[in-house]
């Protein structure tokens, strides 16, 4: 008897990750990262060609770093079930609130007491110790060894399948889907930008480690809820857009509510605790559209992902120069914080009405619509 026509598309289209793996690109692209990283110092003392070697080094870093989610976005729909996606991408992503906590505050203590070189050489090599575990854990010397070999041969072995451009973007819910990740990601890179300085003008006798410190903080455990949350309403009967949609409410209408609280207080107490709440509660994402990409197209998840983060980051860089711009002309952070939730608000309408969980990156024969 022939497997079913989706998980012979699947396997077909998980063809481009048997040359290399998830695991080992995601390995692969860390270990260099985080030796580009550790080498900086040194890159900042090439003489005349220091600026063009580090320029070059940050591109490389964001290059490395930019098929991270798409590799890791696709390993997870593979091998993850549905009613265990949100909780294992919400766990990854308090991992990354913990890395970047951890990160800043020995950042900060390492800056004053051994200067900035410190801090590369901490955060690199932080990197390199994640990569040694995954290694350990994940890998084994023979796995690394091939995909290395594939790499250097510059041709995959196995032909990846053509990615279905025209059948994903004639959906309207990939395109929801693409612009919610696109407003959660711009607004917040405009808080993850705007904040520090807002509470440093706001309240200037305030300590820098607590506005520095304390959302993120409460970010890590709201992530890990919101994914237990999402995976035990699907277990229990609750549709899978239905759910993926309350956790956007939470990720992206709620959390504005909390941005907009910021324009007007003046308690230095109220403000932390309304910027804790934007940033854990937008954390919800993960459990949200994030996953829903891997509802919408498993088979080809990774690359629906880097379009949309893409999308995002670009859409970020945006949003903050604006966010800069109406501080210049209004001198009032209240503007900003309305950015935030205008920007929010029209990715979660969006995601409200035209977003789905069904498949659509099957053939139209074998379409669940």
């Amino acid at each position: 008897m022939q497997p079913p026509p989706e998980t012979r598309r699947d396997a077909a289209e998980n063809a481009q990750w048997s040359s290399i793996g998830g695991e080992k690109v995601i390995l692969l692209s860390a270990s260099t990262w985080g030796s580009i990283t550790m080498a900086t110092p040194l890159l900042a003392h090439l003489g005349s060609a220091h600026l063009v070697s580090m320029v070059f080094s940050r591109v490389l870093i964001g290059l490395l770093q930019g098929v991270y989610f798409p590799a890791l976005t696709s390993l997870l729909s593979q091998r993850v079930r549905e009613s265990e996606r949100a909780f294992t991408y919400s766990t990854v992503g308090a991992g990354s609130q913990f890395g970047t906590l951890v990160t800043g505050v020995m950042g900060s203590l390492l800056l004053d007491w051994c200067g900035w070189q410190s801090v590369f050489y901490f955060s690199g090599g932080l990197t390199l110790l994640w990569v040694c575990y995954v290694y350990r854990y994940l890998l084994n010397e023979k796995d690394l060894i091939l995909a290395l070999g594939v790499l250097a041969q510059g041709l995959p072995v196995a032909r990846p399948s053509r990615v279905p451009w025209r059948q994903l973007f004639r959906k309207p819910s990939v395109w929801a889907a693409v612009c919610s990740q696109l407003s959660s990601a711009c607004s917040f890179f405009i808080l993850l930008s705007w904040l520090p300085t807002f509470f440093k003008e706001t309240f200037p006798h305030s300590k820098g480690w607590v506005f520095n410190v304390v959302p993120w903080l409460v970010a890590i455990p709201a992530s890990l809820f919101s994914g237990f949350l999402s995976d035990h309403l699907i277990s229990h009967g609750y549709g899978t857009i239905t759910v993926r949609k309350s956790m956007q409410v939470m990720g992206l209408g709620l959390s504005s509510v909390f941005a907009l609280c910021l324009g007007h207080t003046s308690s230095f107490l109220k403000a932390v605790v309304f910027a804790s709440a934007s940033i854990g509660l937008q954390t919800f994402n993960h459990s949200g559209i994030s996953v829903n990409i891997q509802d919408l197209a498993p088979s080809c998840a990774g690359f629906l992902f880097g379009v949309a983060n893409t999308a995002g980051a670009l859409a970020g860089v945006v949003g903050v120069c604006l966010g800069g711009y109406l501080i210049e002309a209004t001198g009032s952070w209240t503007c900003v914080f309305n950015l935030v939730a205008v920007i929010s608000n029209l990715g979660l309408g969006t995601f409200l009405v035209f977003g789905k969980a069904q498949r659509v990156d099957l053939s139209p024969a074998h379409e669940d619509l």
